[in-house]
Protein backbone atom coordinates (compact mmCIF):
# COMPACT_ATOMS: atom_id res chain seq x y z
CA UNK A 1 0.00 0.00 0.00
CA UNK A 2 0.70 3.40 -0.56
CA UNK A 3 2.83 5.79 2.53
CA UNK A 4 0.87 8.91 1.26
CA UNK A 5 -0.52 8.39 4.49
CA UNK A 6 1.18 6.77 7.45
CA UNK A 7 0.43 4.41 9.34
CA UNK A 8 2.13 3.88 12.76
CA UNK A 9 2.89 0.61 14.61
CA UNK A 10 -0.69 0.64 16.53
CA UNK A 11 -1.41 -1.58 19.97
CA UNK A 12 -5.07 -2.10 19.09
CA UNK A 13 -5.84 -3.73 22.45
CA UNK A 14 -3.32 -5.12 25.24
CA UNK A 15 -1.07 -7.31 23.72
CA UNK A 16 -2.63 -7.07 20.07
CA UNK A 17 -0.99 -5.24 17.46
CA UNK A 18 -0.74 -3.70 14.16
CA UNK A 19 2.23 -3.60 12.32
CA UNK A 20 1.75 -2.24 8.86
CA UNK A 21 3.79 -2.59 5.64
CA UNK A 22 5.77 -5.34 7.21
CA UNK A 23 5.80 -7.48 4.44
CA UNK A 24 8.00 -6.82 1.36
CA UNK A 25 6.92 -7.13 -1.93
CA UNK A 26 9.32 -9.47 -2.42
CA UNK A 27 8.09 -11.64 0.55
CA UNK A 28 4.34 -11.19 -0.60
CA UNK A 29 4.79 -12.58 -4.00
CA UNK A 30 6.92 -15.91 -2.00
CA UNK A 31 4.31 -16.13 0.22
CA UNK A 32 1.85 -16.11 -2.91
CA UNK A 33 3.89 -18.67 -4.68
CA UNK A 34 4.03 -20.84 -1.52
CA UNK A 35 0.27 -20.69 -0.84
CA UNK A 36 -0.61 -21.51 -4.39
CA UNK A 37 1.53 -24.69 -4.08
CA UNK A 38 -0.59 -25.85 -0.90
CA UNK A 39 -3.40 -24.83 -2.36
CA UNK A 40 -3.20 -27.64 -4.89
CA UNK A 41 -2.37 -30.51 -1.75
CA UNK A 42 -1.48 -33.11 -0.60
CA UNK A 43 -5.03 -31.83 1.02
CA UNK A 44 -6.00 -29.06 -1.65
CA UNK A 45 -7.83 -25.54 -0.60
CA UNK A 46 -11.72 -26.15 0.17
CA UNK A 47 -14.64 -24.33 2.33
CA UNK A 48 -14.55 -25.99 5.30
CA UNK A 49 -18.29 -27.55 6.27
CA UNK A 50 -19.69 -26.01 9.68
CA UNK A 51 -20.70 -28.44 12.52
CA UNK A 52 -24.27 -27.36 12.41
CA UNK A 53 -24.70 -27.11 8.84
CA UNK A 54 -23.26 -24.35 6.21
CA UNK A 55 -19.94 -23.98 4.70
CA UNK A 56 -17.92 -21.28 5.34
CA UNK A 57 -17.06 -18.38 2.27
CA UNK A 58 -13.78 -18.28 2.94
CA UNK A 59 -11.59 -20.80 1.57
CA UNK A 60 -9.21 -22.63 3.62
CA UNK A 61 -5.69 -24.71 3.46
CA UNK A 62 -3.63 -26.24 6.05
CA UNK A 63 0.20 -26.38 7.24
CA UNK A 64 1.88 -28.75 9.72
CA UNK A 65 -1.92 -29.29 10.85
CA UNK A 66 -5.22 -29.56 9.82
CA UNK A 67 -7.95 -27.66 10.97
CA UNK A 68 -11.63 -28.91 11.20
CA UNK A 69 -14.62 -27.33 13.35
CA UNK A 70 -13.00 -27.50 16.53
CA UNK A 71 -9.90 -30.22 16.42
CA UNK A 72 -6.98 -29.94 14.50
CA UNK A 73 -5.44 -33.48 12.97
CA UNK A 74 -2.56 -34.45 11.17
CA UNK A 75 -5.10 -36.18 8.77
CA UNK A 76 -7.53 -34.88 6.91
CA UNK A 77 -9.99 -37.12 7.62
CA UNK A 78 -13.19 -34.71 6.66
CA UNK A 79 -11.42 -34.20 3.22
CA UNK A 80 -9.43 -36.59 1.38
CA UNK A 81 -7.57 -38.78 4.20
CA UNK A 82 -4.54 -37.38 3.41
CA UNK A 83 -1.73 -36.16 5.89
CA UNK A 84 -1.23 -32.16 5.73
CA UNK A 85 2.08 -30.48 4.23
CA UNK A 86 4.96 -30.15 6.70
CA UNK A 87 5.29 -26.75 8.25
CA UNK A 88 8.48 -25.34 6.78
CA UNK A 89 11.36 -24.08 9.11
CA UNK A 90 11.40 -21.15 7.24
CA UNK A 91 8.02 -20.33 8.92
CA UNK A 92 9.32 -20.81 12.20
CA UNK A 93 11.67 -18.02 11.33
CA UNK A 94 8.75 -15.54 10.09
CA UNK A 95 7.04 -16.10 12.92
CA UNK A 96 9.80 -15.29 15.64
CA UNK A 97 10.68 -12.23 12.98
CA UNK A 98 6.46 -11.30 13.38
CA UNK A 99 7.02 -10.94 16.84
CA UNK A 100 9.65 -9.27 17.47
CA UNK A 101 8.25 -6.65 14.78
CA UNK A 102 4.91 -6.74 17.40
CA UNK A 103 6.61 -6.27 20.61
CA UNK A 104 10.10 -5.64 20.32
CA UNK A 105 11.67 -8.63 22.55
CA UNK A 106 14.04 -11.36 20.44
CA UNK A 107 14.64 -12.76 22.96
CA UNK A 108 10.89 -14.05 24.25
CA UNK A 109 9.98 -14.37 20.25
CA UNK A 110 13.09 -16.90 20.25
CA UNK A 111 11.32 -19.14 21.89
CA UNK A 112 8.59 -18.98 19.56
CA UNK A 113 7.85 -22.47 17.69
CA UNK A 114 4.56 -22.19 15.29
CA UNK A 115 3.50 -25.88 14.25
CA UNK A 116 0.65 -24.74 11.82
CA UNK A 117 -0.41 -22.39 9.81
CA UNK A 118 -4.05 -21.64 8.40
CA UNK A 119 -4.48 -19.99 4.85
CA UNK A 120 -7.83 -18.35 4.20
CA UNK A 121 -8.56 -17.01 0.66
CA UNK A 122 -11.12 -14.32 0.58
CA UNK A 123 -12.83 -13.48 -2.56
CA UNK A 124 -14.57 -10.19 -2.83
CA UNK A 125 -17.77 -11.14 -0.69
CA UNK A 126 -15.91 -13.46 1.56
CA UNK A 127 -16.76 -12.89 5.35
CA UNK A 128 -15.50 -14.70 8.58
CA UNK A 129 -18.10 -13.67 11.74
CA UNK A 130 -16.54 -12.81 15.01
CA UNK A 131 -14.96 -15.80 16.54
CA UNK A 132 -12.14 -16.91 19.27
CA UNK A 133 -8.84 -18.99 17.87
CA UNK A 134 -9.08 -21.26 20.96
CA UNK A 135 -8.82 -24.90 19.41
CA UNK A 136 -4.89 -24.82 20.34
CA UNK A 137 -3.74 -26.18 23.46
CA UNK A 138 -1.31 -23.40 23.72
CA UNK A 139 -1.72 -19.92 24.55
CA UNK A 140 1.14 -18.59 22.62
CA UNK A 141 0.25 -15.27 20.38
CA UNK A 142 -1.56 -15.22 17.11
CA UNK A 143 0.79 -13.90 13.61
CA UNK A 144 -1.89 -13.10 11.10
CA UNK A 145 -0.17 -11.90 7.80
CA UNK A 146 -2.25 -9.83 4.69
CA UNK A 147 -1.62 -9.98 1.24
CA UNK A 148 -3.35 -8.66 -1.58
CA UNK A 149 -7.18 -7.18 -1.45
CA UNK A 150 -7.22 -4.68 1.64
CA UNK A 151 -10.01 -5.61 4.63
CA UNK A 152 -11.77 -4.39 7.44
CA UNK A 153 -10.74 -6.25 10.75
CA UNK A 154 -12.93 -5.93 13.52
CA UNK A 155 -10.74 -6.36 16.99
CA UNK A 156 -13.14 -7.35 19.70
CA UNK A 157 -13.21 -8.62 23.31
CA UNK A 158 -12.59 -11.42 25.03
CA UNK A 159 -15.85 -11.75 26.39
CA UNK A 160 -18.54 -11.47 23.75
CA UNK A 161 -18.91 -11.33 20.23
CA UNK A 162 -20.69 -8.01 20.55
CA UNK A 163 -19.37 -4.38 21.10
CA UNK A 164 -17.17 -3.46 22.10
CA UNK A 165 -15.19 -3.77 19.20
CA UNK A 166 -12.73 -1.41 16.94
CA UNK A 167 -12.27 -1.79 13.09
CA UNK A 168 -9.05 -1.26 11.62
CA UNK A 169 -8.02 -1.80 7.48
CA UNK A 170 -5.33 -4.58 7.01
CA UNK A 171 -3.52 -4.21 3.82
CA UNK A 172 -1.43 -5.76 1.73
CA UNK A 173 1.81 -6.48 3.40
CA UNK A 174 0.62 -5.73 6.97
CA UNK A 175 1.22 -7.75 10.33
CA UNK A 176 -1.08 -8.53 13.01
CA UNK A 177 0.32 -10.37 16.17
CA UNK A 178 -2.61 -11.02 19.36
CA UNK A 179 -1.19 -12.72 22.34
CA UNK A 180 -1.39 -11.97 26.46
CA UNK A 181 -4.47 -10.26 27.34
CA UNK A 182 -5.72 -10.52 23.78
CA UNK A 183 -4.71 -13.89 22.77
CA UNK A 184 -8.38 -14.89 23.02
CA UNK A 185 -10.30 -11.93 21.70
CA UNK A 186 -12.84 -12.11 19.59
CA UNK A 187 -12.01 -10.92 15.95
CA UNK A 188 -13.57 -11.14 12.39
CA UNK A 189 -13.75 -9.70 8.78
CA UNK A 190 -16.86 -8.23 8.48
CA UNK A 191 -16.01 -6.58 4.84
CA UNK A 192 -12.97 -6.91 2.22
CA UNK A 193 -12.43 -4.17 -0.52
CA UNK A 194 -12.32 -5.80 -4.54
CA UNK A 195 -10.08 -4.12 -6.12
CA UNK A 196 -7.71 -2.67 -3.99
CA UNK A 197 -4.49 -5.85 -4.21
CA UNK A 198 -1.32 -4.92 -5.89
CA UNK A 199 -0.61 -7.68 -8.76
CA UNK A 200 3.28 -6.89 -7.66
CA UNK A 201 2.24 -9.03 -4.99
CA UNK A 202 1.45 -12.33 -7.69
CA UNK A 203 -2.07 -12.11 -6.20
CA UNK A 204 -4.61 -9.83 -9.04
CA UNK A 205 -7.43 -10.67 -6.46
CA UNK A 206 -8.99 -11.37 -2.93
CA UNK A 207 -6.97 -11.69 -0.18
CA UNK A 208 -4.80 -14.42 1.38
CA UNK A 209 -4.55 -14.46 5.36
CA UNK A 210 -1.79 -16.41 6.74
CA UNK A 211 -2.40 -17.02 10.77
CA UNK A 212 0.69 -18.91 12.07
CA UNK A 213 -0.65 -20.47 15.80
CA UNK A 214 1.15 -23.11 18.72
CA UNK A 215 -1.08 -26.21 18.28
CA UNK A 216 0.50 -27.24 21.64
CA UNK A 217 -0.03 -30.91 20.52
CA UNK A 218 2.54 -33.37 19.41
CA UNK A 219 2.44 -36.85 16.98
Amino acid sequence: MSALIPRPTMEVAPGAVHVPDWLTLEQQRELVTACRDWATGPVPIRHTELPRGGVMSVQTVCVGWHWQPYQYTRIAGDVNGLRVAAFPDWMVDLGRRALTAAYGEAAAAADYTPDTALINFYDGQAKMGMHQDKDERSSAPVVSLSIGDTCVFRVGNTETRTKPYTDIELASGDLFVFGGPSRYIFHGVPKVHEGTADPATGLTSGRLNITMRVTGLTG
